[in-house]
């Protein structure tokens, strides 16, 4: 009942986490490029021009993922809390008290998110060794960076991701599971 616990926790912060970044991604990507057009005097688009305007997209698309990851993963932490999956949920706690907290703002998440993130960390960083020594097993590739990327980056957070909620309430008193 756990285990379906937080599967149904992490699909629903998975989701919300995915959905967030990438639109925060896109929405500063064509900010940048549309930028860039209106600063190149806007040529009339035609092939070549589209081809350049989508190719500038992409380039600053892997660029501001980066830093929409951290946001979306400081903001998707508001909502795992309070939001009963199988007949549990994770409540946060009051600071120095047992009180739960039912109207949970960003300002309260702040020493959470800090445990939270270490804990990603250090998960992203365990898979990323693991994926590191199968990738030295079973492919040609002879270093991290010929294949690492943020796409294998946010797969790894959202793997992490699963895990870091298993040891949530353990790493951080402030965050119990609790059931409903």
């Amino acid at each position: 009942m756990m285990l379906r616990f937080y599967l149904l926790l992490w699909l629903g912060w998975a989701v919300r986490l995915s959905i967030c970044s990438v639109v925060l991604a896109c929405g500063f990507s064509a900010l940048i490029t549309l930028f860039l057009y209106i600063n190149q005097g806007m040529p009339s688009l035609g092939t070549e021009v589209n081809q350049a305007l989508f190719s500038l997209f992409k380039f600053w698309f892997v660029i501001s993922w980066s830093f929409t990851l951290l946001i979306a993963l400081f903001r998707s932490l508001k909502f795992v809390f309070n939001k009963p999956h199988a007949n549990y949920e994770l409540k946060l706690l009051a600071c120095g008290s047992l009180d739960v907290i039912e109207e949970i703002g960003y300002g309260d998440l702040i020493k959470v998110w800090r445990k939270w993130f270490m804990l990603l960390i250090w998960l992203v960083g365990s898979v990323m060794v693991f994926a590191l020594v199968i990738t030295h097993l079973f492919s040609s590739y002879t270093g991290l960076f010929e294949w690492f990327n943020i796409y294998w980056l946010f797969g790894f957070v959202l793997l992490s991701g699963y895990f870091s909620f298993m040891l949530l309430s353990v790493r951080c008193k402030k965050v119990k599971v609790v059931r409903c």
